[in-house]
């Protein structure tokens, strides 16, 4: 029902916004298959087999924190790949994007929302995320607030501030962007303030600590801060939760050497959970394992909430 939701919101948003192009790759790529991620290039002067692989995982939280949790993961892919992995930590998608872009970055987790942008302008190749035991994947967007702030419901925003991470963030920006206008006829600078804070823990922290009357934020970030003891449940309150969104995508540089892409897709699907420090970081908000997915299906909905945002993938 959510679902159903969220698409005719998205609809209604659509007609009242000027049309989006329709998703395409920049031009230096090609997509010959149809499957709407950049093509492997096929004269071997454009490939490329790095010695050293560096890693970047999406820059939601404090990157010492994971550096630390993918340390299992990305020794496991050495003795996959044969090759050196260096965790790199970002500071914001602009720049992880701008990193594939370059060649500076050859594996990589994007965020829900900055991938469209990293697959159409960085020539990233998305093919798994992590799921539950069960299957099952991904996480809700919440709106939040915190006791005493005087908002009881979503309506109670108007007139007030309400807290986003990036631009280019699905759940910190996108997706509520386009709920608040479809469902609630509610425009940011008309209706209220909107605030960037750079990252979904710092909407968190700036919510719980009362810097923020309200923020927008991908819940599987505030169960992993709660049960780090970041913040504690009872200073937050939710308003809203949305449907459920495909979380992090995890892929290649399309211009990796065909064999080298197949070892890195082999660490993730060989890759023993339990026990690691991937499992203790990421079981806080329940995932247990690497599921495959394709751009093309598991995007649509986030491709869709762009074209009702007005959302254009011009590359710089």
């Amino acid at each position: 029902m959510m679902l159903r939701n969220l698409l005719a919101a998205t609809a209604l948003l659509a007609l009242s916004m000027p049309a989006s192009a329709e998703f395409a790759l920049d031009s230096r790529y090609t997509d010959a298959d149809g499957d709407l991620i950049a093509d492997i290039p096929t004269d071997a002067q454009d490939l490329k087999d790095p010695s050293v692989l560096i890693f970047a995982y999406t820059p939601v939280e404090d990157p010492a924190v994971y550096a630390e949790a993918w340390k299992d993961f990305l020794t496991h892919m050495e003795k996959v790949t044969g090759k050196k992995v260096q965790f790199f930590p970002v500071v914001s998608n602009a720049a992880q994007i701008e990193a594939m872009r370059a060649g500076r970055l050859h594996v990589a987790g994007f965020n829900t929302g900055s991938n469209p942008l990293a697959v159409a302008c960085a020539g990233f190749r998305p093919f798994t995320m992590m799921a539950k035991e069960d299957g099952s994947f991904g996480y809700e967007m919440e709106i939040i607030t915190y006791p005493g702030a005087g908002i009881e419901k979503v309506e109670d925003i108007k007139g007030k501030t309400l807290a986003f991470s990036s631009e280019t963030s699905n759940s910190g920006f996108k997706a509520p962007s386009a709920i608040l206008k479809a469902e609630y006829g509610m425009e940011a600078g008309k209706d209220f303030e909107a605030a960037f804070s750079g990252k979904h823990d710092n909407t968190i922290l700036g919510v719980a600590n009362k810097d923020y009357p309200a923020g927008a934020i991908a819940n599987s970030v505030r169960k992993r801060m709660i049960a780090r003891e970041v913040i504690s449940d009872d200073q937050v309150k939710i308003i809203y939760t949305s449907q459920t969104f495909p979380t992090t995508g995890y892929g290649v540089a399309h211009n990796l050497t065909p064999d080298l892409q197949e070892k890195i897709k082999e660490a993730f699907e060989t890759f023993e959970w339990e026990g690691s420090s991937l499992e203790a970081e990421f079981s806080k908000s329940g995932e247990a394992q690497f599921i495959p997915i394709t751009f093309k299906d598991n995007w649509a909905v986030i491709r869709q909430i762009d074209e009702a945002n007005g959302v254009s993938y011009a590359c710089q």
